[in-house]
């Protein structure tokens, strides 16, 4: 299975970078640890290792691209073993690549590879967490080792199991990733107790265990840990692994949520407007549907954007709900393009623009949201209107489709 290459971050608040250069290229063999590029942003300049062994199979994004975001896919990995044709032709699509700038010029004082710092005064500062952050994941696995061993560090086993889980730094073995996992969790860290239940759930490293999985959520959620307490939410709403409990559901939900999950908040959004498992209440739904949708996730937008268009449990606000679709319609969400083309097609929130409306039709029927009015309303377009709008359509679907 090809292997992406992700955009690492340099900090922790990180969301794009430049891609300055590329020190491998396509057919090119590589192992765990080599570095085959570099990044840089205002402040510093990083190498990027390679995250297993295998052939360097396509380059998605070339070099000299500005504002990468963090964690888009920049390249793909064939494994041992694998075709590298046919791992090209499944990454061709991975990622739309930014444009590339015209020069990229190295930032005075930048050096090319930050060495890591001594063992700093400050015991808070975690130089594990920092390298793996910078994609030093080789650095990252070297460093969690020897506190793990040492110190019986219980963060530093997590990362070992994370490094382990997904082939950073060293070569995948989900078998040590579950080993790693259950010595932190014995250990009390909530992060590695929630990792290892999913692991159970998928079988990896091992046999499917739901019942231990469950456990182990458990205990993550009640030490706070948001991931953990909305996935058991999910398991109550379900009803297959764990009897149906649609109250206990949302009382994980709103766990979840407080701590700032965004799927968390949708989903209790959710719950809220439809009165499931609470009372309904569409201003509380509203209210973490505007929370979700601030933290960019789409299927929030777009339930918010509908909300403030109607006027639901919020003030209407219309221009905000064009401009909520605007932003889900670009994330490639199929029903906002439909919204928005309705919109755009009849003048109800925004002028009139037939080219556009036929442009997030088409793009919304290739993602299989057909609407049959909007086929009626758009018939009578002028040829040359409709050849525009359909260029659109085809210029979006070639660059975003994935």
């Amino acid at each position: 299975m090809p292997i992406n290459i992700l955009m690492p971050a340099l900090s922790p608040t990180m969301e794009k970078g430049n891609l300055a250069k590329w020190l491998k290229k396509e057919g090119d063999k590589v192992k765990s640890g080599d570095v085959i590029a570099e990044i840089e942003t205002d402040k510093a300049t990083m190498e990027v290792e390679a995250v297993d062994e295998g052939t360097i199979a396509k380059i998605l994004v070339p070099e000299g691209t500005q504002d990468v975001p963090v964690n888009d896919v920049i390249a793909v990995l064939a494994g041992d073993g694998e075709d590298v044709k046919a791992a090209a032709s499944a990454g061709a699509g991975a990622a739309p690549a930014p444009k590339p700038a015209a020069t990229t010029t190295p930032k005075p004082g930048a050096s090319a590879t930050p060495t890591p710092s001594p063992t700093p005064d400050d015991p808070n500062v975690d130089l594990v967490y920092g390298a793996y952050q910078r994609g030093m994941y080789k650095t990252a696995f070297d460093l969690a080792t020897a506190r793990a061993q040492n110190s019986n560090d219980a963060k530093a086993m997590t990362m070992l199991g994370e490094l382990y889980a997904n082939g950073l730094g060293v070569k995948r073995d989900y078998a040590k990733a579950d080993d790693w996992y259950k010595r932190a969790s014995d250990a009390g860290d909530r992060e590695a107790m929630f990792a290892l239940a999913m692991m159970r759930i998928a079988g990896r490293g091992g046999t499917v265990d739901k019942d231990s999985a469950v456990k182990l959520l458990a205990s993550a959620a009640k030490l706070g840990e948001p991931k953990a307490a909305y996935n058991l939410a999910l398991l109550y709403l379900d009803g297959q692994t764990l009897p149906q409990d649609l109250r206990r559901s949302a009382e994980l939900l709103r766990m979840a949520a407080d701590a700032g999950s965004p799927e968390a908040q949708y989903a209790l959004a959710t719950f809220y407007k439809e009165g499931t498992g609470v009372p309904k209440d569409l201003e509380k739904a509203a209210r973490l549907l505007q929370a979700a949708s601030l933290a960019d996730n789409v299927d929030a937008e777009v339930e918010y954007a509908i909300a403030l268009y109607n006027g639901s449990g919020t003030p209407r606000n219309v221009p905000a709900a064009v401009a909520l679709l605007r932003k889900a319609a670009r994330q490639n969400s199929a029903i906002a393009q439909n919204r928005l083309a309705h919109v755009l097609a009849t003048g109800a929130g925004a002028p009139v623009d037939k080219v556009e409306a036929l442009k997030w039709h088409t793009v919304a029927k290739t993602a299989g949201k057909g609407d049959p009015e909007l086929d009626d309303i758009l018939a009578d377009m002028p040829p040359e209107d409709r050849a525009k709008g359909e260029a659109a359509a085809r210029k979006w679907i070639g660059n975003n489709v994935k």
